[in-house]
């Protein structure tokens, strides 16, 4: 088990490079899905697991940010990676004459501009996209194309149909998540996760964040996700930047908790510099 990080796989995603980044010396293991690396780390069967959580053109990623809110799982570690969508298909062929297009839900969402101008053909979504690669390579439908990265049309035999197809330059921010709490991050560059539940009344989220403007902290992230056992019930996914030892965030960390239901930290992270 030493040294093994797992991301969503097969071989050819976009997490497989970002593992390879935060973890250049580690034994990296492709496991099926975003789930299934999360329970890996729940497991301890990989010491820690690589999953993206937000894009600069699609925003956040909701499937990582519940596994943290579902798992006992913390971010250690981040990095940001320029992302490159292509259209690949088993041959060349006109793009009018695509019926089925497949990627990940979020490679959908930075490709607008290219599905608008493929009128005919239905969007399929797949776990990753180097599955999405994959599947369009064994169904050997030549109607069938795929949102991927370059890598993996050579991984699995497929022609570039288009390459760059975002609709803009686009980063996906990864994280490496761990079954612990780490506080080794250098307090300067600091980054603090933490998800919070506020009551359901006027003006409780902003009593809830009040406490970090109050004492010149900048929150550099906020997203609201559904509580699905009560409808119409949001929970807040936050990062500020700080480390929460220091005497300023740990007030505001515990001011918030006062005006809220619940708070639990999710991670504790040096900040990423872009990877070009």
């Amino acid at each position: 088990m030493s040294g093994l990080v797992a991301y969503p796989g097969p071989a050819g995603s976009h997490s497989g490079a970002a593992a390879a980044t935060l973890h250049p010396s580690a034994e990296l293991h492709a496991v099926g899905g975003f789930r299934a690396v999360a329970d890996a780390v729940a497991r301890a069967e990989v010491e820690q697991g690589v999953l993206p959580i937000e894009s600069s053109l699609a925003g956040a990623v909701p499937e990582t940010h519940d596994l943290l809110h579902e798992r006992a799982l913390s971010i250690v570690a981040e990095a940001v990676l320029p992302i490159r969508h292509c259209l690949l298909a088993a041959a060349e062929m006109p793009l009018e004459e695509i019926r089925i297009v497949r990627s990940h839900p979020t490679a959908l969402e930075q490709c607008r501009t290219l599905l608008d101008a493929l009128p005919n053909a239905a969007v399929v979504p797949s776990s990753t996209t180097a599955d999405a690669a994959r599947e369009t390579a064994e169904s050997r439908d030549r109607a069938c194309a795929a949102i991927a990265g370059p890598e993996a049309a050579g991984l699995y035999g497929l022609v570039t149909l288009r390459d760059d197809v975002g609709d803009g330059p686009a980063f996906t921010r990864f994280v490496s998540v761990a079954p612990f709490t780490w506080l080794g991050a250098e307090r300067d560059g600091a980054r603090t996760a933490f998800t919070f539940v506020t009551d359901h009344r006027p003006g409780a989220l902003h009593a809830a964040i009040a406490p970090f403007a109050e004492a010149g902290l900048d929150l550099v992230r906020l997203v609201s996700r559904p509580l699905p056992a009560t409808p119409w019930s949001y929970r807040f996914d936050a990062v500020v930047a700080g480390h929460p030892l220091d005497p300023v965030v740990r007030g505001a960390l515990d001011e918030m908790a006062g005006v809220t239901r619940s708070r639990r930290i999710v991670g504790v992270y040096e900040a990423a510099r872009v990877v070009s």
